[in-house]
């Protein structure tokens, strides 16, 4: 390696791990944030907690990566640019790719580590975060329920005054409000002196066992002058068992236990799937069409009537389908005909609607899995369209540091965020093809490194001023002209 090479290639090296840090410890607050819920006041020890975090982080590095690359890329060669070392360079006879092409191997060489970092570490991490959730509730399952608060666990809102024991599962002073059914307000409520929680790890339901409490409910008259009274029911116990599902736990919802399990598998896994989903979803749609063509009555009557030869003679157009059908019964049986035509037609539209939701649930879940497989090249892919619009950009704008080029990376990655996010969303509604929904952000901002490429390498600026200028120059000129020669003399 040259010493040029090597030159670049450090700086621009010590310049991305001090972004990268940087940006992983804000991605990281942010996730932190997240899920304040789930790690303040549960009682978990740090080790647990760095864990959790530490699982959770690989799913940091699709957004932290392309957004160090691209601020990288501008602060290493504006640095370059703003120091006059890119003009020596020039003097002496090497051009912008030259001056890159080091780089490129390493960036090259750093999105296939990428590709293959997207395609078995993060779904690794993906399913050990999501199993340590749901372990923490298994083996803390007193983790959801704060001291002197009450929270909100499933369809009850739990306080308790004490907790002891050494997970917590001891309960002291506990007060129960179990929602309603609608919604609508708290007509139960459950009192006791103590409480245990009892779990086992292979069950998905925490049992509650109060003793030595009370039982009371509202009731709600029919009558709405009656109900002025507010009358209510209480009964005391000594022992009572309160289910409680486990599941239920975890209030914060993220995107990962919504989308299932595509998040946690790799290309081969995703393909293997897809093509079992895909088979699936053919078979439904066949058999469905084939239930509600059975329904219709047409084949029995085609199998049964006694004129079903005339009806099979020839292929009736669309607009005379009726005219024809009724030709061949009898007066009498006419109406009884139209009577079974309009009830299976009834009866089909009823099943398409009530079929249409689960068909639709089944086609977003197909398309998250091929955005979920498309994901792992977009991530490749974007590391070097990011290095492609920055190195360039760097060298136009001639300006290093933290000052600039952040405002210019910020906004080229929010641009591509919003795209990427965009694409998704249509995609996963079944707007726009899967495939088009993940390149959607890649497509968009490929011309752009193109032209800040060819415009760095041949010296032109950001923005031509000239084109913009010239016109108005020659129109004032123009214009002063006429008016020196309209004068008097």
């Amino acid at each position: 390696m040259k010493i040029l090479d090597r030159y670049i290639l450090t700086t621009f090296l010590k310049t991305l791990a001090t972004v990268f840090v940087i940006l992983f410890f804000i991605f990281i607050l942010q996730a932190v944030w997240l899920f304040i819920a789930e790690l303040a006041g549960k009682d978990l020890d740090v080790l647990l907690i760095v864990k959790f975090l530490l699982f959770y982080s690989p799913k940091m590095i699709p957004l932290v990566l392309p957004l160090s690359i691209l601020l990288a890329s501008i602060m290493t060669f504006g640095n370059l640019a703003e120091n006059y070392e890119f003009a020596a360079m020039k003097s002496s006879g090497i051009s912008l790719q030259r001056a890159m092409k080091s780089l490129m191997v390493f960036i090259i060489f750093l999105s296939i580590i990428a590709f293959f970092f997207a395609n078995n570490i993060i779904p690794a991490a993906e399913y050990k975060f999501l199993n340590l959730r749901r372990d923490i509730v298994q083996t803390k399952p007193a983790m959801a329920i704060a001291e002197g608060q009450f929270s909100d666990v499933g369809e009850y809102n739990i306080k308790v005054n004490k907790k002891t024991g050494d997970k917590g599962e001891k309960l002291s002073g506990v007060t129960i409000h179990k929602k309603a059914a609608n919604g609508m307000g708290n007509n139960i409520v459950i009192k006791a002196k103590k409480g245990l929680l009892v779990n086992q790890e292979e069950s998905s339901m925490l049992q509650m066992i109060l003793f030595d409490g009370n039982y009371y409910e509202n009731i709600i008259p029919k009558k709405y002058e009656e109900r002025n009274r507010v009358p209510f029911v209480k009964a005391s116990f000594k022992k009572d068992i309160i289910n409680i599902d486990l599941s239920k736990l975890n209030t914060v919802e993220d995107e990962s236990s919504i989308t299932n399990t595509n998040a946690m598998l790799n290309v081969s896994e995703l393909t293997y799937t897809l093509d079992s989903l895909h088979k699936n979803f053919n078979k439904d749609l066949v058999s469905f069409a084939e239930n509600i063509y059975l329904r219709s009555g047409i084949v029995n009557y085609k199998d049964h009537g006694p004129t079903a030869a005339a009806v099979t003679i020839a292929k009736p157009k669309k607009d005379s389908v009726v005219t024809d059908l009724l030709s061949v019964v009898s007066t009498a049986e006419k109406s009884r005909v139209l009577e079974i035509a309009v009830g299976n037609l009834e009866s089909a539209k009823f099943s398409i609607e009530g079929t249409k939701q689960e068909v639709e649930v089944k086609q977003k879940n197909i398309n998250n899995h091929w955005l979920a497989l498309y994901e792992k090249f977009v991530i490749a892919f974007s590391c070097i369209l990011m290095f492609f619009i920055g190195a360039p950009l760097g060298a136009i704008i001639r300006k290093g540091g933290l000052g600039l080029p952040i405002v210019f990376a910020v906004l080229i990655f929010i641009t591509f965020h919003f795209i990427n996010t965009f694409g998704r969303k249509l995609a996963q509604e079944n707007g726009i093809p899967p495939f088009l929904g993940s390149w959607m952000s890649s497509f968009v901002l490929s011309p752009l490194a193109v032209l800040l490429t060819y415009r760095a390498t041949n010296d032109i600026g950001l923005i031509n001023m000239d084109v913009i200028l010239s016109p108005i120059q020659k129109g004032f000129q123009k214009l002063f002209r006429i008016k020196n020669n309209n004068t008097p003399k």
